[in-house]
């Protein structure tokens, strides 16, 4: 079974940057698409950016976009969000995601098959 164990999270002033990383543990899994999605309670899931599988291609939500940076280090099956000019509105928790057979940036999350657990990310004012 794939899990993702994610990393990072926390409380971040308005304006500040925030660091999520989220690896594949199981060894002979390769992650192809890899996203990151957020939600807020009783809210409904939403895209937030997402990175092809060798990294050439991004997708970032317009909310986010020109504020968050995605990366990915395939020899260590991780993806990295970088929250940068946070905002109070950024407040949600954070789920990363990985594709079995999708390799596009996808911000669909029909397309992955595997999630992590959960990070909190919360923007201050």
């Amino acid at each position: 079974q794939v899990q993702l164990v994610g990393s990072g999270g926390g409380v971040v002033q308005a304006g500040g940057s925030l660091r999520l990383s989220c690896a594949a543990s199981e060894r002979s899994f390769t992650p192809l698409a890899m996203a990151w999605f957020r939600q807020a309670p009783g809210k409904e899931l939403e895209s937030v950016a997402a990175i092809s599988w060798m990294g050439s291609n991004t997708y970032f939500a317009d909310s986010v976009k020109g504020r968050f940076t995605i990366s990915r280090d395939n020899d260590k099956k991780m993806v990295v969000l970088k929250m940068n000019s946070a905002k109070p509105e950024d407040t949600d928790i954070y789920y990363c995601e990985t594709a079995q057979t999708t390799k596009n940036a996808s911000g669909s999350s029909r397309d992955y098959e595997y999630w992590g657990q959960g990070n909190q990310g919360t923007g201050s004012s």
